[in-house]
């Protein structure tokens, strides 16, 4: 081994230097618990080999500390994040020591990676100040997941060549830097330094576009598109048009086709027959699989449509194995909309009729912004022998749709009542007819009639997470809420926007979904499990708090700079809360009383109104709580030592704390049933203002004959309805099959932060 022959980074040949690899695996282990650094070594050099690369050396060093990550041996994950740390500033920099944080902005603007703004905005005194403040040693909290996903997907990059040219801290001082630009010169540098603290400890969780955009030249950092189709060929074009310069600008859509007629409408006064649903959808998956977004993902697509569509038992088998390709679209996932009538037709054993929408004039509409409208023209449309319709047992449809559900795992749930009765928009004027990629998103949207259409309009959402596990108390919230609130608001104004009708509504509402990542550990630290209710009432506290602060932020903002130009279609205009509108149903299993200020934010909100039209969405957060070492959104975790699936192989994280809670945490199939996750659901509910990326789990080897029960599928869906839950996310089932979700889902198509 001692003759071993290595090839340097600059093509010159040398004998291998044993003793340089172990100092650096001795840097690496330095404070860690049950390392061995001669293990690890030893496991590597069995795969060295003649005239073998440095640069391999590093990576089947860092491999050999991967492999032996562990729940005996957890600090395994941080071994092999330093030594791929090392390695990876040696790729970006050529030394281990980063270079000037100016002198590195003045070389990437030159190579066109950055922003010019940067170098036009910050003098040199301002960047040496930054500099100065910059922490790399925050580069060795990661864990090795954290650092393979920063190199695979949020480190400025050449996606070609491999090459990286920044370290994770260079990230977050300049996403700090570009978000605060605007701010006068007196606080932005306290601002900058600020929120570049709470990011860069893990305080707050940024989404994928934020990481991976902000600083360069690509300004569109939405995670969120939902875009409304009308039933006209024009819409339905400039609709696919607008998913394409979405899809290739790292959003994740929602598309909502929901108004498109029914197979054999009559077209032309008879000329010709529609070709239905299917087609128009096929072209939908097509725009959205035309781009990659930039090598970080690839597009992904929701598409939602209503219960009582005519075609709804064709569509709803769409992503099945069976049938042909001619009658299935299996590369868009599917959100089906419900609302009360649905649920009681099921409840009482009747039966549900299906329309094509066109046919029933104000059904559609009212379907989403009055729901009393909607029941008194569907049972009048029912009687109507002159319509074309079809009629079919609700327990079949629901039946159908349940099975669809289980058999794919991605057929989900929106409750358009729920979506528009506790809501921050007035359904009047502005009904929320879709979601999003992740089901966490409710805005408006109107749809386009053609692809230049101002009229039309498009929601976006920014989105962003506390991380949880890392608050000392809930107090830290208010800086937080502030910091974030100012940060996702002055990023409205800083992205681009390569549609119009998603420029008007984006900066006319304003919308923000800030939601939260490592619930399962602080459920873990604080003592308290998913089952049994005993986390109801901090949750209900966390939550109070999170939504208290977040408007408070928006209200203290638009008290500087102005409420948001269309306050008046909110709720909150109105003087209305959230904790005025939600499901009392919840308070049979959470008496926790309101421990904050609301009349007197009522008041303020209704004097300043709020820079915001909303403020929270609960999204997955599957990429960015590998980033901060959490556990995902608000999910249990599967188990201690998660396996991790990306481009760069498997990987493993381990749940925060491990050894010291391991008894306190609640692994997903160790959870008896549904019933309390979504109580807590049901709580987050209360005051989240958008959605929740909530999930149903069931392990089939926990009934007769491995089968899960239909009555129990049903019931679940009707305890999500009766606590308000709006939305439904993934149908998990334990099978070793839709256990695991791909890279496909809402990280896929940017949703997921």
């Amino acid at each position: 081994m001692q003759d071993l022959m290595v090839t340097k980074r600059d093509g010159r040949k040398e004998k291998i230097d044993l003793e340089k690899i172990h100092r650096v695996v001795i840097w690496a282990a330095e404070g860690l618990q049950n390392v061995s650094v001669s293990q690890v070594e030893l496991k590597a050099h069995i795969q060295f080999y003649e005239g073998i690369k440095t640069a391999d050396i590093h990576e089947t060093l860092i491999k050999s500390a991967a492999d032996l990550i562990s729940e005996d041996a957890p600090d395994y994950q941080y071994l092999a994040a330093r030594l791929a740390i090392f390695h990876l500033r040696k790729r970006a920099f050529d030394s281990y020591e980063p270079p000037h944080l100016m002198t590195h902005v003045a070389r990437m603007v030159d190579d066109k990676r950055y922003d010019k703004h940067l170098l036009e905005d910050y003098s040199e005194a301002e960047f040496n100040e930054l500099n100065d403040y910059l922490d790399h040693g925050r580069d060795m909290n990661f864990s090795y997941v954290a650092v393979k996903q920063l190199e695979g997907k949020y480190l400025v990059q050449n996606r070609v060549t491999g090459e990286i040219f920044e370290s994770p801290q260079i990230l977050y001082m300049l996403v700090a830097a570009c978000l605060f630009a605007g701010y006068p010169k007196s606080t932005r540098l306290d601002y900058v330094k600020r929120f570049y603290d709470a990011c860069s400890l893990f305080k707050l969780s940024l989404p994928t576009p934020i990481m991976a955009g902000v600083r360069t030249p690509t300004r569109q950092f939405s995670s969120c598109v939902l875009i409304e189709s009308d039933d006209s060929l024009d819409s339905i074009n400039a609709t696919a048009s607008a998913i394409v310069k979405y899809v290739s600008q790292r959003a994740g859509i929602g598309i909502n086709a929901g108004r498109i007629r029914a197979l054999g409408s009559p077209i032309r006064q008879g000329e010709a027959f529609h070709t239905g649903c299917i087609p128009f959808y096929k072209h939908f998956q097509t725009a959205v699989k035309s781009c990659s977004q930039g090598g970080v993902r690839g597009g992904a697509a929701t598409l939602f449509y209503p219960l009582w569509h005519l075609e709804v038992e064709s569509l709803l088998v769409l992503k099945n194995n069976r049938g042909v390709e001619e009658n299935r679209v299996r590369h868009l996932d599917y959100g089906v909309q419900l609302n009360k009538l649905m649920y009681q037709r099921l409840i009482k054993g009747q039966n549900i009729t299906l329309f094509s929408p066109h046919e029933v004039p104000g059904l559609y509409d009212a379907f989403f912004a009055d729901q009393d409208e909607f029941e008194r023209l569907y049972v009048k449309y029912e009687q109507d022998d002159s319509i074309r319709k079809q009629t079919i047992k609700a327990v079949e449809l629901f039946g159908l749709l349940a099975s669809e559900r289980a058999s794919t795992g991605r057929i989900y749930i929106q409750n358009v009542d729920h979506c528009n009765t506790h809501s921050p928009f007035d359904p009047a004027v502005a009904p929320v007819k879709q979601s999003n990629l992740c089901l966490e998103i409710a805005l408006p949207t109107k749809p386009l009639s053609d692809v230049n259409d101002d009229k039309g309009e498009i929601a976006l959402c920014t989105l962003s997470a506390f991380n949880l596990g890392a608050l000392e108390n809930l107090d830290e919230l208010e800086n937080l809420a502030d910091l974030i609130v100012r940060a996702l608001d002055n990023l409205l104004d800083y992205q681009d926007y390569p549609i119009e009708a998603a420029r008007q509504a984006s900066l006319s509402r304003r919308t923000l979904g800030v939601g939260v990542t490592n619930f399962a550990y602080y459920l873990a630290k604080n003592g308290v499990r998913y089952s049994d209710g005993s986390a109801n009432g901090l949750v209900h506290k966390t939550f109070e708090a999170i939504q208290y602060y977040l408007l408070k932020a928006s209200n203290e903002l638009a008290k500087e700079l102005g409420a948001c130009s269309k306050f008046d279609e909110t709720t909150y205009s109105k003087g209305l809360l959230p904790i005025d509108t939600y499901k009392r149903e919840v308070d049979d299993f959470c008496e926790e009383p309101l421990h904050y200020f609301w009349e007197t934010l009522r008041t303020d909100i209704r004097e300043f109104g709020l820079r915001n039209s909303t403020l929270t969405a609960l999204m997955p957060c599957e990429t960015s709580s590998q980033i901060t070492n959490s556990t995902n959104g608000i999910e249990p975790p599967r188990g201690y030592v998660s396996v991790k699936a990306s481009k760069d192989g498997v990987m493993k994280q381990v749940v925060p704390e491990y050894s010291e809670l391991k008894d306190d945490y609640e692994l997903l199939w160790d959870i008896p049933s549904n019933d309390g996750y979504l109580q807590l659901t049901g709580i987050m509910q209360k005051f989240v203002d958008q959605s929740i990326s909530a999930n149903t789990n069931y392990d089939p080897a926990n009934f007769p004959g491995e089968k899960v029960p239909m009555k129990l599928l049903l019931k679940d869906l009707l305890t999500a309805y009766k606590y308000g839950v709006k939305t439904l996310y993934y149908h998990n089932t334990r099978d070793g099959a839709t256990d695991q979700h791909d890279d496909m889902g809402c990280e896929s198509g940017a949703c997921k932060l």
